[in-house]
């Protein structure tokens, strides 16, 4: 018989990992080809892993809670059918069953994902990522053993890709600190050997850095304490972690909506009776945005290390709150290639799946630029923060009814028009005020210039 190794998928280019949840399978039980083996779950959505074949469940290699890193075998699927090449015999005679069973390599290989996974749960006091920087498990393992604190990670020079800290830096960390050498000298490799003038070492050395810790809260009698779920943990992190990577900047403009509103109601009723789909107002905003970033595609980058990544498509995400209360951002992909029809049913059929839990790990991934509805709930504005690895977001704010003065050939007026503000927050690093600016103005005249005589 044939095995066949069951993958973690990938499930987008900012997840490596994701939690085992649930097993829907048991070991020896039958699985049909497609069959949802087990429930997994990233910090942004939960799915299911289908089986690439019919067969039987021969070995799980992780269990419940676990996390597992994308790429990583996590269970092995026996099947009637040979495998492919198993009657020719090898080079050396032998003829492997499965390659990640058979040999020394793929069993450590195995051995020390599980060991990873075992790591990752054990260091959730330190975080995957702190000052743009990444921390593999193992990482995090030795700095939470060592006692190394989250300010050393963060000021330790990585010898990996992209300055990544592997365990030969972060061990020789350790041992330098053992030793009572500096942490500086330890991890530099250009360290200039110790002939400092004596008036040097006489100096006054410069305060390490201290992590910032928030204050201790206790309850107080009849409060009720309530644990956050996975998901408020994982969104609390990446806001924490937005904030703390990208200096933000926020700023405001006022449209005019009124040919919008007024187009909105002369088109509903219609548009249902053609089309099966309510008209909101958030694919309006989104054909808009999509228009200006045509105009400003450096609002469509993102930031990696001292790189800018000019992206190609327009994938705009929009923020979406759930029953849950929780928060998710599905995107539409290619958002500047639909017409306000498509836009329309991409935004309803997200927003549905949302709401019912039907979002598949794709439909979250590969966003350029985020959209938030604030004034869903009144707020006639809002300062968003960026959604990671994006450098922009855009609020819109409540559409209320003002007097505003209205210039026409024959002199002004006042009139009552329907207004909204614009919140545009962008990363300081990339994108200045000049056109971060002038990106948000460039959505408020397409806006303002909706033409309330068109069709759908």
């Amino acid at each position: 018989m044939a095995q066949v190794e069951l993958i973690m998928p990938k499930m987008g280019e900012s997840v490596a990992e994701a939690t085992i949840i649930k097993w829907l399978k048991e070991v020896g039980e039958t699985i049909e080809m497609e069959e949802s083996v087990l429930e997994i779950a990233t910090d942004k959505v939960d799915s299911e892993v289908p089986s690439p074949t019919e067969g039987v469940l021969k070995e799980k290699l992780f269990g419940e809670d676990d996390v597992v890193q994308v790429g990583q075998v996590i269970a092995i699927i026996e099947t009637d059918a040979d495998a492919a090449g198993a009657d020719a015999p090898s080079q050396n005679g032998s003829t492997p069953e499965t390659a990640k069973v058979e040999t020394p390599a793929a069993a450590s290989a195995v051995a020390d994902a599980q060991q990873m996974v075992t790591q990752a749960v054990e260091t959730a006091e330190i975080p995957r990522s702190s000052n743009g920087n990444f921390y593999s498990p193992l990482v995090r393992s030795i700095a939470k053993e060592e006692g190394i604190s989250v300010a050393e990670l963060d000021n330790l020079k990585g010898s990996g890709a992209e300055g990544r800290v592997t365990k030969a830096d972060i061990l020789t960390l350790v041992e330098n600190k053992k030793s009572g050498k500096a942490p500086a000298a330890a991890v530099s490799p250009a360290a200039a050997p110790s002939s400092a003038p004596a008036a040097s070492s006489r100096s006054t050395p410069a305060p390490a850095p201290q992590t910032i810790q928030a204050p201790p809260v206790s309850a107080g009698s009849g409060d009720e304490i309530i644990e956050m779920d996975r998901m408020r943990k994982k969104i609390a992190e990446h806001m924490v972690m937005s904030k703390h990577v990208s200096p933000h900047v926020t700023s405001f403009v006022e449209a005019d909506v009124t040919n919008i509103v007024n187009w909105r109601n002369k088109v509903k009723d219609a548009f249902m009776k053609r089309e099966g789909e309510k008209i909101t107002f958030t694919p309006i905003f989104m054909e808009a945005v999509a228009k200006a970033i045509r105009d400003f595609p450096m609002i469509n980058v993102s930031l990696n290390g001292e790189q800018i990544i000019k992206r190609k498509n327009i994938n705009i995400g929009m923020a979406a709150a759930l029953p849950s209360g929780n928060l998710i951002v599905p995107v539409i992909k290619n958002a500047d290639q639909l017409n306000l029809v498509g836009l329309t049913k991409a935004v309803n059929d997200l927003a549905k799946r949302a709401r019912n839990s039907e979002l598949k790990p794709d439909d979250i991934q590969g966003g350029t630029f985020t959209l938030t509805n604030v004034g869903t709930f009144g707020n006639v504005m809002g300062t968003p923060i960026i959604n990671q690895p994006q450098v922009a977001i855009l609020a819109v704010g409540s559409i209320n009814k003002k007097p505003s003065v209205i210039e026409t050939p024959d002199g002004d007026f006042i009139g009552i028009r329907h207004k909204m503000f614009l919140s545009h927050s962008y990363d300081h690093r990339v994108v200045d005020g000049a056109l971060g600016g002038a990106f948000v103005r460039k959505v408020a005249d397409y806006l303002e210039a909706f033409d309330p005589n068109q069709d759908f």
